[in-house]
C-alpha cells in the first residue's frame, strides 16, 4: 500500500523489459515494495545505492516504459501519515498528456484517458498520474485535467511532461469497490 507521495526522483541505471534498477538513496531489502512512476514492484537486489527488480509481463502490458528518471515510493508502514489517499502500485492503464499550460505558479495538464478509467473519476477525486496522488480538478469526454503546484513539479518526473507523453494510471480503489457493490446493495425507505 502507498500513498501517492512520491519520496524521491531516481534516475534508472538500466531498464531491459524484464529487470529494472534504479539509482536511490531509499533503503529497502530484498522483498520490500517500492512504488515505480506508480507500479509496485519488489525489490530483488539493493546494493551500493542501487535497487533492482524484477518486472512481470502483466505490468509490462499494462504500463508504460521506464524512462530516464522515475517517481518512487517506499510502501506504507504502519504508523505512516497518509498525506494522499491508498494507492495499491496496480496501474489500471496509460493515458497521454493532452495539454500543458501555466496556471499561476503552477500548470494545468490535461490527460486523454480510456473510459475503463474516465467513469471511475469525479471532480475533487483522488487520481494517480505516474505514482503521484493528484485531485481531479476537471472532467471532459476524453479525459481529466490536474493542477500541479510548483512542489510538485520539482520532486517529481510531472514537471517535465509535454503534450504526447504517456504516463500510468491508477483510480482510486474505493470507487472498484463501490461499483462492485453497488448492485448488491439494498436501500430501505
Amino acid at each position: 500500500m502507498f500513498t501517492g507521495i512520491v519520496s524521491e526522483r531516481a534516475r534508472v541505471a538500466s531498464s531491459d523489459g524484464g529487470r529494472l534498477v534504479v539509482e536511490t538513496a531509499i533503503r529497502a531489502e530484498i522483498g520490500d515494495s517500492v512504488a515505480i512512476d506508480g507500479v509496485c514492484l519488489t525489490v530483488t537486489g539493493a546494493r551500493d545505492g542501487q535497487l533492482a527488480f524484477d518486472v512481470m509481463v502483466e505490468t509490462l502490458r499494462r504500463a508504460k516504459p521506464f524512462g530516464r528518471e522515475v517517481n518512487l515510493e517506499a510502501a506504507l508502514r504502519a504508523g505512516d501519515p497518509l498525506g494522499g489517499h491508498y494507492v495499491q502500485g496496480h496501474v489500471d492503464s496509460t493515458g497521454t498528456v493532452r495539454s500543458v499550460e501555466p496556471e499561476g505558479e503552477g500548470k494545468l495538464v490535461w490527460f486523454d484517458a480510456p473510459t475503463g478509467v474516465l467513469r471511475y473519476l469525479v471532480e475533487k477525486g483522488s487520481i494517480t498520474v505516474d505514482g503521484v496522488s493528484l485531485t481531479v480538478a476537471a472532467l471532459d469526454e476524453q479525459g481529466f485535467a490536474v493542477a500541479l503546484v510548483q512542489h510538485t513539479l520539482e520532486v517529481t518526473t510531472l514537471g517535465g511532461l509535454e503534450a504526447g507523453d504517456a504516463v500510468n494510471l491508477e483510480v482510486d480503489v474505493l470507487a472498484k469497490y463501490v461499483e462492485r457493490l453497488l448492485p448488491g446493495l439494498r436501500f430501505s425507505g
